[in-house]
């Protein structure tokens, strides 16, 4: 499960303190290094690792764009990736100062995934069946994030029995690791496919009721 990759070494995790302090191009290029060698190198064997159970990863640009915000640090105080299952999940690895980030699932759905998606919540079988997959995932130590609403989507009563999933709009496992010695190993890569396979039940759900968006695609994690 390991071959090729080798984790993010300590460097990583000071690179991004550091960068943190001093978010500026003279930075950037003096330590550019760091990011090519101890950050991207591992996300690029680690997307070779996991291709063939959860698609290739895409690293995304260290650039920030600044065009409208009111930040206007160049670079990004993280790096991440992202992959998409053949059942429209996604897949999320990142790494930063705090550690690395694990996450699975539906992110930010499409208006036409989130039609699908409430319509299954409502139904007494499909919802029931989501609700034990979301407490199975909980039981396993991973974090459920909705991005709901503050009310009930037009059109369900606010008094819903499964009125906690129909407000979401994502539905994603996630999973926070501090830095710990194994990060720096090829243990790593067990405990990130170890993280999304907790949540392949909700996976499943997803691909069966949901599936993939028929909209142009967008940057949702």
């Amino acid at each position: 499960m390991t071959d090729g990759f080798r984790g993010w070494s300590p460097a990583v995790i000071d690179f991004y303190r550091e960068l943190e302090a001093n978010n500026n191009r003279p930075f950037w290029l003096e330590h550019k290094h760091i990011y090519d060698d101890e950050v991207r190198a591992p996300f690029d064997a680690l997307s070779d690792l996991v291709e063939d159970e959860f698609g290739p990863l895409k690293v995304f640009r260290p650039n920030r764009d600044v065009r409208f915000s009111k930040d206007k640090s160049p670079y990004k105080t993280r790096c991440y990736a992202v992959g998409e299952g053949e059942g429209g999940e996604g897949y999320y690895v990142g790494i930063s100062a705090q550690g690395l980030s694990v996450g699975s699932g539906a992110w930010m759905m499409a208006k036409d995934q989130l039609a699908l998606f409430r319509a299954a919540v409502d139904d007494e079988a499909a919802g029931t069946e989501l609700e034990r997959l979301v407490a199975e995932v909980r039981a396993a130590g991973l974090v459920i994030e909705g991005q709901p609403l503050k009310t009930a989507p037009r059109g369900y009563p606010r008094d819903h029995p499964r009125i906690e999933l129909l407000r979401c709009k994502s539905l994603a496992a996630l999973r926070d690791f501090e830095p710990v010695k194994w990060l720096s190993t090829p243990k790593a890569a067990d405990r990130i496919v170890g993280t999304w396979r907790a949540a392949s039940g909700i996976h499943a759900w997803l691909a069966t009721h949901v599936g993939p968006s028929t909209e142009p695609p967008s940057d949702r994690w």
